[in-house]
């Protein structure tokens, strides 16, 4: 188990802010979760749980214990739950790279991870986040996710509807947030291979390249494509991918908005909602690729905060904020941050 004292967290957050914690602890095993999960909760001195970096916006120094996964491995178990036929069990180690799992599912032969690659963060993050993009979400494959209870130790295994997954939401956000220390996921894919390429510029992109029916591992290298071409490198310029969650309206706010803005983009959630992207209401604001001081929004995806070379947390936070001051201002509508800021 790792454990380091005034510990930087700069190569443990993708926006690169330089700023330390009391004590760093990165559990290997279930049994160091347990033993993590024990001395956390009896102690008086305060806690967070991250993963990857990727979600995260450290504004200061942490007076605490910074906690994470470092538990790796995978295997297969040929046995479905919602398709008893064609379905597989992943289980993955929480402090395997997310990515590198959608790699191995499809070299093995087992499908459903592809509309979700490239996502930046650890097998963790995705049970904790609910992670999705391009009509696909982390709930659609999760079947059960381990982990051990603070202060007990004690190991659980809990399903899918009792995370109670929601957009970007689930219960280890809300009223469970630092109460486990998540150690592995199982998600169900399938031997079989059903594309879904209705979403975004999926298509299109496709066409572009003249592929009819693609092979998973055409799809996602396809989506692959798109990601690098409107997200920027963390490692050339710090930024945590999407920064605001896509909001949901009700349907005759939709439609009081689209009579005024002409081609609004949306997509159908039900009959009675409807999501709007936040980056183009952003960009409709004037933001994309502009900058507050050292914090900017990227020049080719406005739902992208950046950080343009040694901004601080509270910068990014101040670009924030006055973001969603003029979404609310020009189209009257909230638009919250789907990173965690500490």
């Amino acid at each position: 188990m790792k454990d380091f004292k005034d510990y930087s967290l700069k190569e443990h957050n993708t926006f690169g802010i330089d700023v330390k914690c009391k004590r760093f602890m990165e559990y290997e095993t279930e049994q160091e979760a347990i033993i993590v999960a024990q001395m956390l909760g009896h102690s008086d001195t305060p806690y967070i749980i991250i993963g990857g970096g990727s979600n995260l916006l450290l504004t200061k120094d942490f007076d605490g214990i910074v906690v994470r996964s470092g538990i790796k491995g995978y295997s297969f178990e040929a046995s479905g739950v919602r398709n008893e036929a064609s379905g597989v069990r992943m289980t993955c180690g929480s402090g395997e790279v997310w990515d590198d799992m959608v790699a191995v599912s499809i070299k093995a032969g087992y499908y459903g991870m592809e509309n979700l690659s490239l996502i930046p963060g650890d097998v963790g993050a995705s049970a904790v986040q609910n992670i999705g993009a391009y009509g696909a979400e982390a709930r659609d494959l999760i079947l059960c996710v381990y982990m051990v209870e603070i202060p007990t130790g004690k190991p659980r295994i809990l399903g899918n509807e009792e995370c109670e997954y929601g957009y970007r939401q689930s219960r280890f956000k809300n009223d469970w947030k630092n109460r486990f220390l998540i150690t592995h996921v199982t998600y169900e894919l399938s031997k079989t291979f059903t594309p879904h390429l209705d979403y975004g510029n999926i298509r299109a992109e496709l066409e572009r390249k003249d592929i009819k029916e693609p092979t998973a591992q055409q799809l996602r290298d396809t989506i692959i494509d798109i990601r690098n071409a409107k997200l920027p490198d963390p490692k050339v310029e710090g930024n945590a991918g999407s920064f605001f969650m896509n909001p949901i309206v009700g349907r005759e706010k939709y439609e009081s908005l689209a009579s005024k803005y002409e081609g609004m983009p949306h997509y159908e959630v039900d009959a009675n909602h409807v999501k709007i992207p936040a980056g183009w209401m952003i960009e409709q604001c004037g933001w994309k690729g502009k900058s507050l001081g050292r914090a900017g929004v990227h020049d080719k995806q406005a739902l992208v905060l950046v950080n343009r070379g040694g901004a601080t947390g509270e910068e990014i936070v101040a670009l924030c904020n006055a973001i969603r001051a003029d979404v609310k201002d020009k189209f009257d509508i909230d638009i919250h941050p789907e990173v965690n800021i500490v």
